[in-house]
């Protein structure tokens, strides 16, 4: 499982970062909570291809069963699997592209 966050930088691309998950001690690890203001579940359809576009608000992506390779303006690609979250930040600027590789269900949980 990975945390990938993507921001708008100066330049008015968006990039990547890797942004671990810090899990507590104890016997049930936890990580801090964080405010969340609803879920939506979508099903992502095979071989979709959507262009250059900003995240719509500051929201949590979670990968379900889908399997999406998200680019930004810089050529640079991450491909988000199943069990993996985008932090997805970048509300200005050109945005990322997002293309659908495997059908499946996606989590959209804006942040609070």
């Amino acid at each position: 499982m990975k945390r990938i966050r993507i921001w708008t930088g100066d330049d008015g691309e968006s990039h990547f970062e890797e942004h671990p998950i810090a899990f507590g001690e104890g016997d049930r690890p936890a990580a801090d909570s964080e405010p969340a203001e609803a879920i939506q579940f979508r099903l992502r359809r095979g071989g979709t291809a959507l262009d250059f576009h900003p995240a719509p608000r500051r929201q949590y992506v979670l990968y379900l069963t889908a399997r999406v390779r998200i680019g930004c303006g810089d050529g640079s690609s991450v491909i988000m699997e199943p069990g993996d979250v985008l932090q997805a930040e970048d509300t200005t600027g050109r945005g990322h592209t997002s293309t659908i590789l495997t059908e499946g269900v996606c989590a959209f949980v804006p942040q609070g």
